[in-house]
């Protein structure tokens, strides 16, 4: 049995991603129930198992097969070759889901660099109101709530989610264009006033001033 098939045998049949840390416990696991059976990769190591994978995958584009073995954010998936999208698609007729707006996308870049971030520190960068189309984004799946950041008022904090990363075909945030240079780059934040209500402030300038009511 080579060592190759049964990663192929496993990628087929598995209904999400797998890693190879899940890939290599089914394989040692495979035979454990059973005392008469005997499991000839029961020793078997990770790197193993990522040394046959790869070999897979190679074979799988010298033989222009089509479908192709992909690496995503939580793991390794069988998937067809983008080459044959338009005929798969026709086996999914579903309405395609609506574009996402240019300001959503704007709020969606500014939460994808900057997470876990607040509403109004996202609102004092895009200089609106966001409260629709954060909802929008949630609903869609793309953004989730991820804690409460530790200020006063303690407002919700928004990071993006794994669909987010699996739509859009990242292994993980690092892999964001120029993602050094737009995590560091300075951006105005809210500042909350006395009255618990953000003022929008640009980076280095003094306080707001506030005003009791």
């Amino acid at each position: 049995m080579m060592l190759s098939k049964v990663i192929e045998a496993l990628l087929f049949s598995a209904q999400k991603p797998l890693s190879i840390r899940e890939m290599s416990a089914a394989i040692k696991d495979a035979g454990a129930e059973d005392e008469l059976s005997r499991n000839e990769f029961a020793e078997i190591k990770q790197a193993e198992v990522a040394a046959a994978l790869q070999q897979l995958k190679g074979e799988y584009i010298q033989q222009q097969r089509a479908f192709q073995i992909i690496e995503k954010a939580e793991g390794w998936q069988l998937a067809t070759d983008p080459a044959f999208a338009g005929w798969v698609r026709q086996l999914f007729p579903a309405a395609k889901p609506a574009r996402l707006t240019a300001p959503a996308l704007e709020t969606l870049a500014i939460i994808a660099y900057r997470q876990p971030i607040t509403r109004a520190d996202v609102e004092a960068v895009r200089g609106v109101n966001i409260d629709g189309v954060l909802q929008t984004l949630m609903e869609r799946g793309l953004v989730k709530i991820a804690g409460r950041a530790e200020i006063p008022g303690r407002p919700l904090l928004y990071e993006t989610t794994q669909f987010f990363l699996d739509h859009f075909g990242l292994r993980d945030l690092d892999e964001l264009p120029n993602v050094e240079e737009l995590r560091t780059r300075r951006l105005p934040v809210a500042r909350p006033s006395a009255g618990g209500i953000g003022n929008i402030s640009e980076p280095g300038s003094p306080p707001p001033a506030t005003t009791n009511l």
